[in-house]
């Protein structure tokens, strides 16, 4: 067998080109097991996942693990943090930044609207109530809600009720505003919300936390946006997960968001201790997107390393280049 020279620049080529290679192909392989389970101390389970294949197609890319290790929902409106993620009683409690609060008092500052993905299955709870401040009068209903409203609920829509509950006993800090005014307002449509927001200086969140106490004291006002969700459970994924099948992690493909169970030793179409599992699905069907481009890439690497080889050896010319290949408010 005989043994191949190169030129030293060459082989340094090369040698670079297979390092990079090698790196990218690791890469692939630790992230074809790459699920987290927590974040910031929440943790991470269907059909939320943090990692690209991970969860539910339903809720790709809308929690982010930051670099401050801090769970945040994405949304069309910017990133917000989590403060509580519960799957018995299916919601999300996140803060708004740029909404009021008993810091802020009277020194308003500029505030954009929340808003959701319609194509994912989040939903603003009824929970929630809003406060809106420093409304326009000639634009903005403002007074004290009838009694009526208690039963007939649809007739009093229109107004914001300048007398409510919240308003007079702001949660934490009731005597935070003293010249400004308040009132609480459900937008039930976007138009409505959109005008709220245009013709107010600046707005709250609520929602009733429920604390286990005998009525009438069991819940309490605290200041953040409760988001409630669906958990799709199918059969497939309750296959996936049952313990006696190899307790797999229901995930989905990234390339066709079909569903696909992750287990330790590869990807499965149905259960982890299904035997039929193709032995290239071990390494090939990894979870995270940026795998499948790195494996591209290293494919890449090779190929362009004996093109480039051969061209040398050919004392060709080489040339080198890179080619770079209104939202639904609450």
């Amino acid at each position: 067998m005989g043994l191949l020279l190169c030129h030293k620049p060459i082989c340094k080529m090369l040698l670079l080109i297979l390092q990079f290679t090698l790196s990218f192909l690791a890469l692939s392989t630790v992230q074809s097991s790459l699920c987290r389970t927590s974040c910031g101390g929440i943790p991470i389970r269907y059909p939320f996942g943090i990692d690209h294949g991970c969860g539910s197609p339903y809720y790709r890319h809308s929690l982010a693990c930051s670099d401050s290790g801090k769970l945040e929902l994405r949304n069309p409106s910017g990133r917000y943090p989590v403060r509580n993620l519960s799957y018995e009683d299916p919601h999300i409690l996140i803060t708004d930044p740029f909404m009021w609060s008993c810091e802020v008092g009277e020194n308003f500052r500029p505030t954009r609207p929340f808003s959701l993905d319609t194509s994912t299955h989040f939903k603003l709870s009824p929970q929630n109530e809003y406060l809106f401040f420093n409304c326009s009068e000639d634009n903005v209903i403002i007074q004290p809600r009838p009694l009526f409203c208690e039963q007939l609920a649809e007739k009093c829509d229109s107004s914001c009720d300048s007398a409510s509950y919240l308003c007079t006993h702001l949660p934490g800090c009731s005597l935070a505003l003293s010249d400004s005014s308040c009132c609480s307002y459900y937008p039930k449509a976007t138009e409505s919300l959109r005008l709220m927001l245009k013709y107010c200086t600046s707005y709250a969140s609520v929602y009733w936390r429920n604390v286990g106490e005998p009525q009438p004291y069991d819940q309490v006002p605290e200041y953040g946006i409760r988001i409630d969700f669906d958990i799709p459970i199918t059969s497939r994924c309750l296959q996936c997960q049952d313990p006696l099948k190899g307790a797999g992690t229901c995930g989905y493909d990234t390339v066709n968001q079909s569903f696909m169970c992750l287990c330790k030793e590869g990807n499965s179409t149905t259960h982890c201790k299904d035997h039929d599992i193709a032995q290239h699905n071990k390494r090939v069907h990894v979870i995270a997107g940026s795998a499948t481009a790195a494996s591209a890439a290293g494919a890449f690497g090779i190929g362009a390393g004996i093109w480039y080889f051969r061209k040398v050896r050919a004392k060709a010319p080489v040339t080198h280049g890179v080619q770079s290949n209104e939202n639904r408010f609450f």
